[in-house]
């Protein structure tokens, strides 16, 4: 597993990078909330009123990497992410900014 800070411009997040059969598990989490690859199910962290959104990779077949995470886009967000202005189609470095 890998872990890195990921610098916000109000706070730092937390990012991580896990090994997980032929693809990795790829996410960034804030104190309020997280973005993450299309192995997470955002509507099942919703049932614990957590902000998630799902990214899908802007460029390539997958994501791999905590930088292929901040440029993709947001493909889906939960009612308490988009509570907090979260939409489809903005990247997930804005995404996290709302966190």
């Amino acid at each position: 597993m890998q872990q890195v800070d990921v610098h916000l411009t109000k706070k730092k997040a937390q990012g991580f990078v896990i090994p997980f059969g032929p693809v990795n598990l790829v996410m960034v989490k804030t104190d309020t909330g997280m973005v993450g690859c299309g192995m997470f199910d955002v509507s099942a962290l919703d049932s614990f009123s957590f902000p998630a959104a799902k990214i899908r990779p802007a460029t390539g077949a997958s994501i791999e990497t905590i930088d292929d995470l901040m440029k993709g886009v947001v493909k889906e967000a939960n009612r308490s992410a988009m509570g907090r202005g979260i939409k489809n189609g903005m990247t997930a470095r804005q995404a996290l900014e709302l966190l």
